[in-house]
């Protein structure tokens, strides 16, 4: 692809969607909507044309979240297994997320997260993404 080509592709993009680094709460929103918006279309799938978009959406996201927000020293699997504590939640009560399995591999710290599985948590618990990626400890 030669780079005339890559600017009209880009130009076509950036006029469906703003996929550019967050800088306001403004842009925030809007990319916290397009996730929304693609996670619902692309659910459980882990071959949808547009999981790589979702996955872009969700790490701009991330740095967002941890630039701007007080992200807790929580390992993932122990933020979740207090959310689920809080909330009175069973592992079968995630199905977002996935089945009991996953949900006991997620919290036995057996299995990470997925981005798809983060924004689900997210969006569930009305808390930033980026307190379930896990950071150096």
């Amino acid at each position: 692809m030669n780079l005339n080509d890559l600017q009209k592709a880009w130009n076509a993009l950036a006029k469906t969607v703003d996929l550019s680094p967050i800088h306001s709460e403004k842009q925030y929103r809007k990319m916290v909507e397009l996730a929304d918006m693609l996670s619902d279309v692309i659910g459980l799938s882990k071959k949808h044309p547009l999981l790589n978009l979702f996955e872009l959406a969700s790490e701009l996201i991330r740095a967002y979240d941890l630039e701007h927000f007080d992200v807790p020293d929580a390992k993932p699997q122990e933020l979740l297994s207090f959310l689920m504590e809080q909330h009175g939640l069973k592992q079968s009560d995630l199905p977002e997320v996935g089945n009991q399995s996953v949900i006991s591999q997620i919290l036995s710290g057996t299995r990470e997260l997925n981005v798809r599985q983060i924004n689900s948590l997210a969006k569930r618990f009305k808390v930033p993404a980026g307190v379930f990626f896990e950071r150096a400890y």
